[in-house]
């Protein structure tokens, strides 16, 4: 289930989470965007609407967000790191092509090999790249 911005808004509120005009349009774009936007893409995104928004603001945000349970951070093979606002687990396919990420669906849990079962594993990614249906 995909979180709308009043769930979101709520469990902030529920962390004691302040909820400036800043992050809550932050936040908003996160859900409205959700194709795994940068920080820069979030301030170009935000730039008109609120010209004083620094990057420093939406990486600050990100990480309170991320501390918070609501947002995962990702990072692609090129050492980009993109945001994302579904937080249950999934596994990420990117578009070699077009750039795209897409999620879907996957048994993570399924596929732990035993030789990990003395380890603590803080967290799980399947990754994929090549191309989408669009791009082929």
């Amino acid at each position: 289930m995909k979180p709308t911005f009043e769930d979101i808004k709520q469990q902030l509120k529920a962390k004691n989470i302040s909820l400036s005009y800043q992050r809550l349009k932050i936040l908003e774009y996160l859900i409205e965007n959700r194709c795994h936007p940068t920080v820069e893409m979030i301030f170009a995104g935000l730039h008109d609407e609120i010209p004083t928004l620094s990057k420093t603001t939406i990486y600050n945000t990100l990480r309170i967000l991320e501390e918070a349970g609501l947002v995962k951070e990702i990072t692609t093979e090129d050492k980009e790191a993109r945001y994302d606002i579904a937080t249950e687990t999934h596994g990420h396919f990117k578009c070699e092509s077009c750039g795209t990420i897409f999620d879907f669906s996957v048994d993570i849990d399924s596929i732990i090999p035993g030789d990990l079962s003395r380890f603590v594993i803080k967290d799980k990614n399947i990754y994929f790249k090549g191309l989408c249906p669009r791009c082929l």
